[in-house]
């Protein structure tokens, strides 16, 4: 049973793209399954990684043979096995890359941002971020320090406890 190639518009694609869900390479799995039956969606990387798993665990193929069936490496099966095993399905999803926030921009260096557009420590023609670099550095964008000024104003303050 031969599957239709997915359109640019498929929904589906646009969905698990959506969800961080698209395998990269849907080429790379040349397991029989994914190849032959509907069921089975290369397009899928929660899929994917699950029906790995599987094929090792339940059909008790060695971890080489599914790993290359599955395009990708021993390492990467023993990464989402043990994912697996931690955290279950949720843990298979594709977790986002890269910084989860402004790393660079600390509390110190917020603070003195406010203080310099404030007016304290300021030089003639210069921007944040040539003030953060001049005092500090390092570069930060200045969209970056204005995201992060504007995130910590929304964050409520915690009360201050007192120690008893």
């Amino acid at each position: 049973m031969r599957r239709k190639r997915p359109t640019r518009d498929d929904p589906k694609t646009a969905a698990l793209r959506a969800r961080g869900a698209l395998h990269p390479h849907p080429e790379l799995v040349q397991d029989e399954a994914f190849r032959r039956q509907e069921f089975f969606d290369a397009r899928d990387a929660v899929q994917v990684k699950y029906e790995m798993l599987r094929r090792h665990r339940v059909d008790e193929r060695p971890v080489t043979e599914v790993a290359q069936a599955f395009g990708t490496s021993r390492q990467a099966f023993y990464t989402a096995q043990a994912v697996f095993e931690a955290e279950g399905m949720p843990g298979l999803v594709p977790k986002r890359r890269g910084p989860r926030h402004a790393h660079k921009c600390t509390d110190e260096i917020l603070d003195f941002v406010d203080r310099w557009r404030g007016g304290e420590d300021v030089q003639v023609n210069e921007g944040p971020g040539e003030a953060v670099k001049r005092r500090f550095g390092i570069t930060i964008n200045p969209r970056s320090i204005d995201r992060a000024l504007a995130r910590r104003k929304k964050k409520p303050k915690e009360p201050e406890r007192s120690n008893p």
